[in-house]
């Protein structure tokens, strides 16, 4: 199975992502080098995502229903921040607070204009370049041009040789995620079918990876939350209208968009918007999802990057106003403006009730 799918995906489900990328130093030490070594064989982003999107559908293809990943050919996605020094945390406010401007800030205008060109997720200007708009062309990983990533990658503890800036990683870990998703299916109103589609013998063999997977690396973070057919809206509470996007293009088309926030900064607005919803819509299911996504965000380095990647969807939706419409609404019910917060909500559902409604679509 070979084609580069991930510059055209039709007919597969809208699946956007997000992702939390960590210092290598956050990583349990025996896991590092393995981290540092995968990171550093990535080409692109692009060649991430193309490969990951074939292994899924070979998965699903192969002989022996096992739709299961074996975790032999986990990826890491790799970005970069601009260097901290050593034993110091960034604060808000300051240069290095996760890259205020948006990490990346090392990328120019038109950074991957053509092919060979350094290129930032998606191989688009990275965050902080001032082209946001760029196509999916060239080598090298991380945010903005020139990462650097090679056989030096790393560096000392975690930083770019090249250029002195924090690399941040992102491992799939699609053996846990899979089996997450497997309970989730089958705990689910769609049970019975999946109980059909995934035998119980091919669940046992999988639950035996995970435990192998829990015995060799111990507690383990997931760093990537899924979700198809549109993005939940508690997601957006974590981006402001000013972060920083990659808008990837390929023939005319939207590939993706993604946008990059400090996990700080993230939790910051998460928080914000829990305070104000307990009171002013305490029964308001968003509430519950806002609450469970910060704890989750909890779990990880005070130096991270939290990245919405929006996937294909991003071609119906584009530009999208949603982390606005989130916040005003969030801000109207707390001031009681009633009618303020339906007008956000009018706006976020006929943009993505139509996307979702397209889940039961012939």
């Amino acid at each position: 199975m070979t084609g580069n799918l991930y510059r055209g995906q039709a007919g597969l489900p809208f699946s956007s992502t997000l992702r939390v990328y960590e210092p290598l130093e956050a990583f349990p030490e025996g896991q590092r080098e393995a981290i540092r070594t995968a990171g550093a064989r990535t080409a692109s982003r692009a060649a991430v995502e193309n490969a990951e999107l074939l292994a899924s559908l070979g998965r699903i293809t192969r002989s022996g229903g096992d739709p299961f990943p074996t975790g032999r050919t986990d990826l890491v996605r790799v970005t970069s921040i601009p260097g901290v020094p050593p034993g110091r945390t960034p604060q808000p406010g300051t240069p290095d607070a996760g890259a205020a401007a948006g990490p990346g800030a090392a990328a120019g205008p038109g950074a991957a204009a053509g092919p060979g060109a350094a290129a930032g997720p998606g191989g688009a200007a990275g965050p902080g370049a001032e082209a946001g708009v760029g196509t999916e062309s060239g080598l090298g990983t991380g945010i903005g041009a020139g990462s650097g990533l090679g056989p030096d990658a790393g560096g000392d503890g975690g930083r770019d040789a090249g250029s002195g800036r924090v690399l941040l990683y992102c491992p799939s870990q699609l053996v846990l995620r899979a089996g997450l998703a497997a309970n989730a299916l089958m705990e689910g109103i769609h049970g019975p079918l999946a109980e059909m589609l995934i035998p119980e013998e091919q669940r046992d063999k999988h639950q035996e990876r995970i435990d192998q997977v829990k015995a060799r690396d111990g507690a383990i973070r997931v760093h990537t939350r899924a979700s198809t057919w549109g993005i939940p809206f508690s997601w957006f509470s974590l981006f402001m209208e000013g972060d920083h996007k990659d808008v990837v293009e390929s023939g005319g088309r939207i590939l993706t968009v993604r946008v990059w926030a400090p996990i700080t900064e993230a939790m910051e607005r998460a928080r914000y918007a829990v305070a104000h919803l307990a009171l002013a819509a305490p029964d308001l299911d968003m509430l519950d999802d806002l609450a469970q996504l910060t704890e989750w965000l909890e779990l990880f380095h005070v130096n991270s990057m939290v990245e919405l990647d929006y996937g294909a969807v991003a071609d119906k939706v584009y530009p999208d106003e949603s982390p606005m419409d989130i916040r005003l609404g969030i801000e109207c019910l707390a001031e009681g403006d009633m009618t303020g917060a339906a007008a956000a909500y009018r706006r976020l559902a006929s943009r993505w009730i139509p996307i979702r409604q397209l889940a039961r679509a012939s």
